[in-house]
C-alpha cells in the first residue's frame, strides 16, 4: 500500500506506505534523490542517494512516511554532504544529535506527513536555500548532456563540476545522467513504449545496451522491472 504526493517543496514529494501482511523485500532504484523518513519501527531516519538499487525489508504492520528531496537539496536540509551519507541508510540522530532528535520523533510519530515537510521546509529557510546549482546540473544531465558540456553550461571545469557533484548528488554527473537517463527510460517503457524504441528515444545505442545499464544499476534487466508494475 503505497501513495505519494506533491510534498509543498519544490520537486519533493511526499509519499507514504504501510505493510498489511508479512514481511516483505522492496528493490528501491535509485534516483539521486535523498529522503528523510520516518518509520515506525525505526523512527527517524535518512536514506541517502544510491548508485544502485537498495533492497528495503519491511516487517508486518510497519509504517513508512517520506520526504524525497529533489537531486541537490538533502545537503541543504541536513547540513551534511551528499557523498557522506552515499549508498547509506542513518540515523537521524547520528548526523543531529540525540538531544535535537528527540522531540522531533516524537513529533513525527505523532503527525509524520506534517512533520517531515515542515522540518525540511525550516532547515531550507535556514540554510538560505538550495545550491542553485544542483538544480542547474541536474537538468543537464537530465537532458543527456556529456560532462564536457555540462561544465561549460555551469561555468566550470570538470573537476571542479565532479567536486561539486559529489556533494550535491554523492557522485559525479556522470553517474547522475546515467540514473536519470534510466528513470527516463523505465517511464517510457511503462507508458507502452517497445524496449528497442525506448533504447533510441533515451539515447542507448541499442536494446541490449539499455538492458546492461539497467541490469547494472537495479540489479535486474528491465523485463524484470516491467512486469512487477
Amino acid at each position: 500500500m503505497y501513495r505519494e504526493r506533491p510534498a509543498g517543496i519544490a520537486g519533493g514529494t511526499l509519499w507514504t506506505s504501510v505493510n498489511p501482511g508479512d514481511t516483505r523485500e522492496s528493490r528501491v532504484l535509485p534516483d539521486g534523490c535523498v529522503d528523510l523518513l520516518w518509520s515506525s519501527r525505526a523512527g527517524l531516519l535518512v536514506a541517502g542517494p544510491d548508485r544502485t538499487a537498495f533492497l528495503s525489508v519491511s516487517v508486518p504492520g510497519e509504517r513508512w512516511t517520506g520526504l524525497r528531496l529533489p537531486p541537490g537539496v538533502g545537503p541543504a536540509v541536513l547540513g551534511v554532504p551528499a557523498d557522506e551519507l552515499r549508498d547509506a541508510r542513518v540515523p537521524l540522530a547520528a548526523l543531529w544529535g540525540d538531544r535535537v532528535v528527540a522531540g522531533l520523533a516524537e513529533r513525527a510519530a505523532a503527525d509524520p506527513v506534517s512533520v517531515l515537510p515542515e522540518l525540511a521546509a525550516r532547515r531550507l529557510r535556514e540554510a538560505g536555500g538550495p545550491d542553485p546549482l544542483g538544480a542547474r546540473v541536474a537538468a543537464a544531465a537530465a537532458a543527456g548532456l556529456p560532462v564536457a558540456a555540462i561544465a561549460a553550461e555551469v561555468g566550470l571545469d570538470p573537476r571542479a563540476l565532479h567536486r561539486r557533484s559529489r556533494h550535491l548528488f554523492g557522485y559525479g554527473p556522470k553517474t547522475l545522467a546515467r540514473i536519470l537517463r534510466m528513470r527516463r527510460a523505465l517511464a517510457v517503457a511503462r507508458a507502452g513504449t517497445p524496449l528497442a524504441e525506448v533504447a533510441a528515444v533515451c539515447g542507448y545505442a541499442d536494446q541490449a545496451h539499455l538492458t546492461r545499464e539497467v541490469r547494472e544499476l537495479a540489479g535486474v534487466p528491465p523485463t524484470a522491472l516491467l512486469a512487477a508494475g
